[in-house]
């Protein structure tokens, strides 16, 4: 700006202009407050320009109400151009009716007038009002190609065969399908809403297709999920038109989602001989190898990535979660934290998982550590979040005191946050410490929802808080207005059983307002046996076994009480069905933290360099933990040997 002596509104309009250009929007607004400061003379340039830098600012509607006070005192009330960019920033304010009183205001309207406002109701939804508007409009005035754009995307959202298809013979009649533009536009509306016939004639009869049809036919059939004519519409295509990067980045996420790894590989060769893979195509082919369990592939493909965004850390990461490899994931985890890149809030919830599963305590507090560095303060909601799936962590690892400090120091504690603490003070039977936190929550002006009551009755359960449980049930129906479901009820039969009530709980399920299924039976059953209520017992395993024929885990316990009632032959019968079912279990596994390691075992599994030792110090444990019930001790099952 020094370069010149006395600068004129248009020097000063190619330099805003070239900040709005050039995504510099808040030095476009720096320079217009220094022209202001200036007292430079504005031409009907000036202020269409503010507006537009305003815009792609996403300023608020008192910003623009303050433009359009100036631009009426600068007497620039009657100009078209300053106007019509003002109802673009109303409508990007979300101040569609405010647009629409000035639009009502200007005496001469172009197409630019109209369009902007059909567009601002289309946006909101407000289908009916864009359609009113463009009826009034072919009163004045003969719609353009953009108009006719902006109406096929309300046809979309608001579809019916029929005005569909009358739209599509206005703008045939009109010859308004000679731009691509359009006929793309026609084509998308169809695909949204049109079934496949629809879309398959239309195509055939557009003619001249080009790749943004071809895209549009593609991303359709990947919608519909065939993959045998999604894999014949991509030859084809080839056949016609050269593809882009885009096209194949929408080939990728099809055949991901559509289940087929082979094709994946012959895209990504051919993306290798065109040289047209970018950044985001090679992250969506990371993608599809890690869903197909080919992790090594992926693994290839993201050294071969320029720059890796956050994005395609995390998506390697997830693909190593979602395969069992937490390990890997954590190794992952440190070499991003290496290579200076900021992880996401996604990133850190995911490996808050995998400290979860692989009771990776002392990970879990890095993690803590580097969030509570560089947590962002301007993202409260985020922020919230993560400090959640924190707590939870350190619950679910065992650390309860750490979880209590973390849940102390949270300055926003909403509904989520506190059923979050109760269903793990629950979990580890501390009943009374979870009742205190619900009842404060109560005082605290937090209201429940139906997943509170379920961590709350849960906990009861499991601490015995009988009187306590069968009440908070009550003042759920009654008090809060919540319909119990099954889990709600499963949890009251399983604290009936634990205190002994089993015809309590048969009541409860024989009277509850949905079906039983066989979690809940399973839970009495679980009762049944644990206070010999053979009666009750049977009467459970005869509706599991109904629902639930394969599940070998409720007769084994149905078994054990066969035999501590010495009724042998039921118990062979019951045993050679279940070693024929037992043979096809999956085997358990469990891992721990030990020195910053993680420790895996499988049941079985003697390959540890400490399994002597192991299984000499577990023999010992299960001895001491054995019932004295010696009908049950002396069978066991034999599961110990099978």
């Amino acid at each position: 700006m020094k370069s010149f002596e006395e600068p004129s509104s248009k020097v000063w309009n190619l330099v805003m202009k070239s900040a709005l250009d050039l995504g510099n929007f808040e030095m476009g607004i720096l320079v217009y407050r220094q022209m202001r400061q200036l007292h430079v003379q504005h031409d009907s340039f000036t202020l269409p320009i503010v507006n537009q830098v305003y815009m792609m600012l996403g300023c608020d509607v008192r910003c623009a109400k303050m433009i359009h006070c100036l631009g009426t005192h600068l007497g620039f009330s009657p100009d078209l151009y300053f106007c019509n960019t003002l109802i673009d920033l109303y409508i990007k304010c979300g101040c569609t009716i405010v647009a629409h009183k000035l639009f009502d205001e200007i005496p001469l309207r172009d197409h630019v007038s109209w369009t902007s406002l059909i567009s601002g109701y289309v946006n909101e939804g407000k289908l009916m009002q864009a359609l009113e508007l463009f009826t009034e409009m072919r009163r004045q005035l003969e719609p353009n190609f953009v108009t006719m754009i902006t109406m096929l995307r309300a046809c979309s959202s608001c579809w019916d065969a029929n005005s569909g298809k009358q739209f599509h013979g206005y703008l045939l009649k009109q010859g308004f399908l000679i731009d691509s533009s359009v006929r793309n536009s026609l084509l998308q509306m169809y695909t949204n809403k049109g079934t496949i016939e629809d879309v398959e004639n239309l195509f055939s009869d557009l003619g001249a297709v080009d790749i943004v049809s071809w895209n549009i036919f593609i991303s359709f059939y990947s919608a519909v999920g065939d993959l045998e004519a999604l894999v014949g519409k991509i030859r084809d295509m080839l056949r016609e038109v050269a593809p882009t990067v885009q096209t194949l980045t929408l080939i990728a996420s099809a055949l991901s989602k559509l289940g087929s790894c082979c094709q994946g590989q012959e895209l990504h060769c051919f993306a290798t001989k065109t040289g047209l893979g970018d950044r985001i195509l090679l992250t969506c082919l990371m993608d599809l190898y890690a869903k197909f369990g080919h992790l090594d592939d992926s693994v290839r493909v993201f050294t071969e990535v320029p720059c890796p965004t956050t994005l395609t850390w995390s998506t390697l990461m997830m693909g190593f979660m979602e395969h069992g490899q937490c390990d890997e994931a954590i190794r992952l985890f440190r070499q991003l934290q290496s290579a200076g890149v900021e992880p996401t809030a996604n990133i850190i919830e995911n490996l808050l998982d995998v400290c979860v599963d692989t009771g990776a305590l002392h990970l879990g507090k890095e993690i803590h550590g580097y969030f509570f560095r560089n947590s962002p303060s301007n993202s409260a909601e985020k922020n919230s979040v993560l400090e959640t799936a924190i707590m939870n962590m350190y619950m679910r690892c065992g650390s309860i005191s750490s979880a209590r400090h973390c849940f102390s120091m949270m300055v926003d504690k909403g509904v989520v946050v506190w059923t979050s603490m109760i269903e793990g003070l629950g979990t580890y039977g501390l009943g009374p410490e979870a009742l205190e936190h619900f009842n404060q929550m109560l005082k605290e002006g937090i209201e429940p929802n139906p997943i509170t009551f379920l961590s709350i009755l849960s906990a009861c359960s499991h601490a015995g808080l009988t009187h306590e449980g069968c009440k908070l049930l009550f003042e759920m129906k009654w008090r809060f207005g919540f319909n119990p479901d099954l889990n709600h009820y499963t949890c009251i039969v399983d604290l009936l059983g634990r205190s002994g009530k089993l015809k309590e709980a048969l009541v409860v399920i024989l009277k509850m307002a949905v079906c039983p299924d066989g979690r809940i039976w399973g839970a009495l059953l679980s009762a049944s046996r644990v206070y010999m209520d053979r009666k009750v017992g049977e009467y459970a395993v005869k509706r599991l076994v109904q629902l639930e024929p394969d599940n070998i885990g409720y007769q084994i316990v149905f078994s054990n009480m066969q035999a501590s009632a010495e009724r042998w032959d039921e118990v062979e019968e019951l045993r050679s069905t279940v070693t024929w079912a037992h043979s096809n279990k999956a085997p358990g596994w469990s891992c721990i933290e030990v020195n910053g390691e993680i420790q895996g075992f499988v049941s079985g599994d003697r390959s540890h360099l400490d399994a002597g030792i192991i299984y000499e110090l577990l023999g010992f444990l299960s001895g001491h933990m054995k019932d004295p019930d010696m009908y049950t001790v002396k069978l066991n099952f034999e599961q110990t040997n099978d």
